[in-house]
């Protein structure tokens, strides 16, 4: 198996910076596109436990004003083969000193990249 093989690489994390800007922009519609349209898709948030595509948009369709902004401090992406990419994250929220984490497991389908599993969490004080 090919381990961050650079074309397949460089897929994903185009994959990824169109998710951070759609998700700091609130693009309802690009975040959907992003998410695999399925039933077994799951996205575990700092406070939400979401089972399947239908509860992901839900929980984005009803939090006003969209995710906190925040910025990247680090992304480790890592893929296998051309299918499968893994994308791990730590951000900090504007004006807060906290760290948060974000894990997503991505998949290349017919319609492009899709995340199946994402995680995001929050750690403590960076001080």
């Amino acid at each position: 198996m090919d381990i961050n093989r650079p074309d397949v690489l460089a897929e994903v994390n185009a994959a990824c910076d169109a998710y951070e800007t759609a998700l700091m922009s609130n693009d309802l519609e690009a975040l959907d596109q992003l998410f695999q349209d399925s039933s077994e898709t799951v996205r575990y948030g700092v406070g939400e436990n979401l089972y399947g595509i239908d509860q992901i948009r839900a929980f984005r369709t009803g939090r006003p004003g969209g995710s906190p902004q925040r910025e990247v401090v680090k992304r480790v992406v890592t893929t296998y083969g051309d299918t499968i990419g893994i994308s791990n994250l730590e951000f900090q929220r504007e004006g807060r000193s906290t760290l948060g984490r974000q894990s997503q497991t991505w998949v290349k389908t017919p319609s492009g990249w899709r995340i199946v599993s994402a995680h995001v969490s929050l750690m403590g004080s960076t001080h």
